[in-house]
């Protein structure tokens, strides 16, 4: 019996992408006669039936957008969700929503499974895991299939996608700066996401705002317990006179310890960090916080891929970067 064979295998086999395989398997003017007779004889000697999902898509939209979120107890990707969904709904579009949970493995299943032509474009944020392995084949493999594919939020990867989010470099930098011109110049900052492309360019924007100084405080792990002696060091021995909370967990770390230490905010220490804005305002002390406008990434995300699949922008790749800022509270109040 003649085996089983897919589009994938297809291509592997004759050493050509598989948008060329499934070009060829429709006799487009664009793949040339030999490569379409050498395509189909591999396809009949395996016995190769398309997908008829897949087939009917190719002729007609499905309506349907996938979206890959890597952690939706973060409330930060809710709110991206949210701009999404506002936008799809405008375009008569359906959302199909995947959590990969920070896994590489969950994440490389799910995006096989979109290649199977149920979706008229991919929006991702690249899982942890992904990040950390440095392993971006699946998501290249996406783009194979002639599906258009938007990176948004996690978006410093060298890949020829659009992409949206903000400029965490800048960000850092420009806060930075903020507070050495209000005379504060033992600034920290603390981290567990070191490791991943967003907690790297927050870092690297504040050491060139602090490049002239000597000395940088930096708390960095993955690890709470860990994180907790770093912060602790930096707030009892190094004595910074403020802290950048590269994520929540790392802001709600250093104000705890704070608390727990006797230091004052804002008199001793000010902090400013990424933090729900909702939440900030309730702490009290208040809780200074960058604004990354979510609901607007998520919506501008959105727009870039639908237009990819209109063929509205058949221009090359760009990256769209949000405007964010820093909204000042109690934590970062400064004697008049």
């Amino acid at each position: 019996m003649k085996s089983r064979i897919t589009l994938k295998e297809l291509a592997r086999l004759l050493n050509v992408s598989v948008s060329t395989v499934s070009k060829a398997l429709n006799d487009s003017p664009e793949i040339s006669p030999k490569t379409i007779e050498r395509v189909k004889e591999l396809a009949a000697l395996h016995n190769y039936r398309p997908n008829p999902t897949a087939v009917n898509l190719k002729s007609s939209k499905s309506g349907t957008i996938g979206v890959l979120i890597p952690n939706i107890a973060n409330s930060f990707f809710a709110k991206v969700l949210s701009g999404m969904e506002e936008r799809a709904q405008r375009e008569g579009l359906q959302l199909m929503t995947y959590i990969s949970n920070e896994s590489y493995d969950r994440e490389k299943q799910i995006a096989e499974l979109l290649t199977s032509g149920y979706v008229d474009g991919v929006l991702i944020a690249i899982a942890e895991e992904t990040q950390r392995k440095k392993e971006f084949e699946h998501i290249k493999n996406v783009l194979q299939y002639d599906i258009p594919v938007v990176l948004y939020d996690r978006i410093g990867f060298d890949m020829a996608v659009d992409k949206v989010g903000i400029d965490d470099h800048k960000v850092f930098y420009d806060a930075t700066k903020e507070l050495q011109e209000k005379g504060i110049n033992r600034i920290g900052i603390a981290t567990s996401i070191h490791h991943m492309g967003v907690g790297k360019a927050r870092i690297d924007g504040y050491r060139e705002a602090l490049r002239e100084n000597d000395t940088f405080y930096v708390a960095n792990s993955a690890k709470m317990e860990s994180l907790k002696e770093k912060i602790l060091k930096m707030l009892l021995e190094d004595k910074v006179e403020a802290v950048l909370g590269s994520d929540f967990d790392s802001t709600m770390m250093a104000y705890r310890l704070a608390y727990e230490n006797g230091i004052r905010i804002p008199e001793d220490l000010k902090i400013v960090g990424f933090i729900r804005g909702g939440l900030a305002k309730y702490l009290t002390p208040s809780v200074s916080y960058f604004d990354q406008f979510p609901d607007k990434l998520g919506e501008k995300a959105m727009e870039v891929l639908i237009n990819r699949i209109n063929k509205k922008n058949t221009g090359p790749v760009q990256k769209y970067i949000i405007d964010t800022k820093v909204v000042h509270l109690e934590s970062t109040e400064f004697k008049k």
